[in-house]
């Protein structure tokens, strides 16, 4: 069988559940074996009737003697019966399920698991769970540590007990591949569905989890490796003293780990194959600088750059940067987005042919579809990489013939895991700040001391001519997270807290016109206050917002609320990150002592595990369905693993389909 077909292929799975199916993750069969139990009912007590004792929940096999509906006075239906087994007889009850007596008739071989209690005074087993056995007398519900899955409307884990029952006793696949000191395949599958012992599903789980890891692994290490293998049409050529030039031109000194960043891109780039970089820098550590060194060779060799952004407010903020930079060498800057295509730089004759005109071309998504002439692209800069899916990231460096590849992120992940997650590339780390920048002053405030707080932001503001963010979760107020700030609803309170100051307010339901209105009256000073959703986390910079305060920061991953801060403290005055929660926490004590990314992360890897580590805006970065972050011993033995195993591919036909036709992917974006 083809574990990456459809689950339409499986009995009793027609469309419309694999509609339902689809909300919990599960398209093929590879993902239905995959979705794993997130915990297990004890229900291997299986008691003889004759020991029953009221308060007991137990299991029971024998049969049904008899079963019928009774109409009660108050005009419902009792389901009332007998059960038997060999050692003596028990009263059974359900309510309102008058099917029953169709499916559980008399002489019916059953198995029932539930509570033993007194019904008319009389000891009774009220509203059993049932389970008619196979023919060949196998329980799936019952007798067993039963798997309790993620149910969405409509999929009960009952229901999905029995499609992967019937799946995995369908499959004959002894082992996927190789893995010494693991389960095999096959018997992980079982166990961590339908266990012996806690100990059994706990190996099980390993051993999936070594295979996520190593499915992971092995793909990178299949890209980098065909990555390698592809040369060059038109090798760059680096000039030194053009590049030197151009560096101590800057109004700054360059950082050291930013020098040896623009070392090792150097190198690529003048290599005969093409560059397939990740650079990873906190907020404010000046990744655009080195991307810029890199366009600038690719201008020098006669080739366009190409600067893809995930959102128009960091396409304006990267577009305005280059302009600055390259102001002064005449080199043409254009900008592309969905809202307003070459709004910069255009002038009527460039309608026809713009793309032509311009040596660096910065955009958003809307740049996928511009008629770039391919010829001409030799250099792709991707930032935040993570928020393109997997067929953006491939329109992007199809935009030229065997461009150099830059892809560039501000979410701190620490070295292990982004070697973990981005395999295939070569990575580079921006590790220290510009110098000249203050360390933002943080705090935890607890809400005795709003007013307080508000009273210093309203004498910071008006003493020193500075602006301040104000951070809430949502947009509108919810019903359900009463206590929890909404940006729409804080503004109007707001406006009255703070009557002498213009306040904005910015929010991703605002038309991009909007957005680029408000932002733009926000630089201009129009606005002393913006009161906005995590929306700004990344890609505004103004220099004179010195103080940030967040609303309900406990619900925050760090690496997000780090990134919330980077937008203050970018120039050489004091700037101050107010943090407001409805307990101080260990974790937001955290933000108050370490102003690194990259430790704040590793933090929150410890207290909060990997699933939660970027908060709710960290879009399209994996989260692992069944391995961790934090088995660094695991991980180790995915890569020895997948070295090993990538030269004897092809000996291993399903896991060679699996990885080189990329029709599986086990980690799901969150």
């Amino acid at each position: 069988m083809d574990l990456t077909s459809p689950v339409t292929r499986l009995s009793q799975v027609g469309e419309n559940t694999a509609g339902k199916l689809k909300k919990l993750g599960i398209s093929t069969l590879f993902d239905l074996l995959y979705h794993l139990p997130f915990r297990y009912e004890d229900r291997t007590l299986v008691s003889p009737v004759s020991r029953l004792q009221p308060g007991e929940t137990v299991t029971v096999i024998g049969t049904i003697d008899q079963l019928k509906n009774e109409y009660t006075k108050g005009r419902k239906f009792i389901q009332s019966g007998q059960f038997s087994d060999t050692s003596g007889t028990i009263h059974i009850t359900w309510f309102n399920q008058p099917f029953l007596t169709r499916t559980l008739k008399s002489g019916t071989p059953v198995a029932l698991y539930g509570k033993v209690d007194l019904f008319k005074n009389q000891p009774s087993l009220i509203s059993p769970d049932y389970e008619l056995p196979t023919p060949n007398h196998e329980l799936i519900h019952m007798a067993r540590l039963v798997p309790v899955y993620p149910e969405t409307a409509g999929i009960s884990s009952k229901w999905l007990r029995a499609r992967i029952f019937s799946l995995l006793k369908s499959l004959d696949i002894p082992e996927i591949f190789p893995a010494p000191g693991f389960l095999p395949w096959m018997q992980a599958l079982w166990q961590v569905h339908f266990p012996s012992d806690q100990a059994l599903a706990q190996a099980a789980r390993r051993r999936l989890a070594f295979d996520e890891l190593f499915l992971l692994q092995l793909t990178s290490l299949r890209r980098r490796l065909s990555w390698k293998q592809v040369r060059l049409f038109h090798r760059f050529r680096v000039d030194q003293k053009q590049v030197l030039g151009f560096i101590s031109s800057l109004p700054f000194s360059l950082t050291p780990s930013q020098s040896q960043a623009i070392r090792e891109i150097l190198s690529d780039l003048s290599s005969p194959h093409p560059m397939n970089r990740l650079l990873e820098g906190d907020v404010g550590s000046g990744k655009t600088v080195v991307a810029a060194v890199a366009a600038l060779v690719a201008h020098l060799n006669g080739f366009q750059s190409l600067l893809l952004a995930p959102t128009q407010i960091l396409a304006q903020q990267h577009f305005q940067t280059l302009e600055t930079l390259f102001g002064p060498y005449g080199i043409s800057i254009g900008l592309i987005t969905g809202a307003s295509k070459f709004k910069i730089g255009r002038e009527a004759g460039l309608q026809r042919n713009p793309n032509l005109q311009f040596k660096i071309l910065v955009g958003t998504h809307a740049l996928l579809t511009e008629k770039v002439p391919p010829d001409r692209v030799g250099l792709v800069v991707i930032d935040e990489q993570h928020r393109f899916g997997v067929l953006q990231r491939g329109k992007a460096s199809a935009l030229g013939i065997s461009p150099h590849i830059l892809t560039m992120t501000a979410t701190p992940i620490p070295r292990t895991i982004a070697l973990t997650l981005y395999g295939d590339l070569d990575l580079s780390l921006l590790t220290d700040q510009p110098s000249g920048r203050l360390p933002v002053k943080t705090w935890v405030v607890p809400e005795t001391k709003r007013a307080d707080a508000y009273n210093w932001i309203k004498s910071q503001i008006t003493g020193s001519n500075s602006q301040a963010f104000i951070i809430c979760p949502f947009i509108e107020s919810s019903e359900t997270l009463t206590s929890v700030k909404a940006a729409a609803a804080e503004f109007t309170k707001l406006e009255k807290i703070f009557p002498r100051l213009k306040l904005g307010l910015l929010h991703g339901k605002l038309k991009s016109r909007q957005k680029d209105e408000v932002i733009s009256r926000f630089r201009a000073g129009d606005y002393q206050i913006l009161v906005s959703t995590p929306i700004v986390e990344v890609g505004i910079d103004i220099p004179s917002a010195t103080i940030m305060l967040i609303e309900a920061a406990e619900r925050f991953g760090l690496a997000q609320l780090h990134q919330l801060r980077g937008r203050v403290g970018r120039s050489h005055r004091q700037s101050y990150c107010l943090l407001f929660a409805s307990s101080p926490t260990a974790r937001l004590k955290a933000m108050e002592q370490h102003f690194s990314g990259l430790k704040l992360a590793e933090i929150d890897l410890q207290l909060r595990g990997p699933g939660q580590i970027y908060g709710t805006a960290q879009h399209g970065l994996p989260q692992f369905k069944v391995a961790s972050f934090e088995d660094l011993d695991l991980i180790e033995k995915a890569k020895t693993s997948a070295a090993q195993i990538l030269p004897r591919l092809d000996q291993y036909p399903l896991l060679r389909d699996l990885v080189k036709e990329d029709k599986i992917d086990l980690i799901q974006p969150n």
